[in-house]
């Protein structure tokens, strides 16, 4: 028989709450909390080691979870039914169709990036705070279909549920790295990447800029823009011609507008 939480003092239902909203434990425990049936099924087909899931029954067929467990190679010891009330505790939100899952994090490590393509397009985000704009740039890259994107400096753990929830998924998707922007810079010379940075100085406008080498564009947070490093390192500094009053825009706007330029550069496969 399955499993069954129906109380809210269950030392589990803690530590799922723990695991939700502690950057620190998820650290410590080196796992996460995923909520909803497709931020799950992506994690799973992305080859996320799945540690174990939760289901309501009045939400959700056991046979969908159980197909869902068995994608991830676990088996149905790692399912927990969990009472309606107990998964309100726990969920963010009422929509997400009864699915709580847990999953082990990846490192994330600069080493571990490798491109198949010999002209790759990588987006690198300096130091974002806000994880909806974090999710927000995650989606545009998944949608853009980038090679990776590279989180400098970051100041928001990947696996904030908030991040998890703006991206619909797509923290999952994409190959994502973080480090510093030193490390970043010397990761991407090593690799004869060209760094494109979003800066207003001595900058031309981005669809000016033959972007189908290999690319990095570079875009920094709206308060602070980008640090000295990049300026150094830019091969050529680029900028969104602005046509209103205002002279900055949304960081993941701005991201997603000078990535699709380069990949209209280099053709839709449509």
């Amino acid at each position: 028989m399955l499993k069954k939480i129906t109380s809210l003092q269950n030392k589990e239902v803690k530590w799922l709450l723990q695991l939700q909203e502690k950057s620190r434990i998820r650290r410590k425990e080196n796992a996460f909390l995923v909520e909803g049936l497709r931020e799950t099924s992506l994690a799973v087909a992305h080859h996320y080691e799945l540690l174990h899931l939760y289901y309501v029954p009045e939400k959700i067929e056991f046979q969908e979870v159980l197909d869902l467990v068995k994608k991830g190679d676990q088996h149905t010891e790692q399912i927990t039914e969990l009472s309606q009330e107990v998964y309100e505790k726990i969920a963010y939100r009422g929509s997400t169709e009864g699915v709580i899952a847990v999953f082990r994090t990846l490192e994330n490590k600069l080493e571990d990036l490798d491109f198949i393509s010999t002209s790759p397009l990588i987006l690198v985000a300096e130091a974002p705070e806000k994880p909806g704009n974090i999710g927000a740039i995650l989606r545009t890259a998944d949608a853009a279909a980038v090679d990776a994107v590279i989180i400098a400096n970051p100041k928001t753990d990947l696996y904030n549920p908030n991040i998890i929830r703006s991206s619909v998924g797509c923290v999952f998707t994409n190959r994502i790295a973080t480090g510093e922007t030193s490390e970043i810079i010397e990761f991407l010379r090593n690799k004869n990447i060209n760094v494109y940075a979003a800066i207003l100085q001595a900058a031309k406008p981005y669809h000016e800029v033959d972007l189908k080498g290999p690319t990095a564009i570079v875009v920094g947070t709206e308060a602070t823009g980008l640090s000295e490093e990049w300026r150094e390192q830019s091969l050529q500094n680029i900028i969104i011609p602005m046509q209103g009053a205002i002279d900055s825009m949304n960081v993941s706007v701005a991201a997603g507008i000078l990535i699709f330029e380069a990949r209209r550069q280099r053709g839709f496969n449509l």
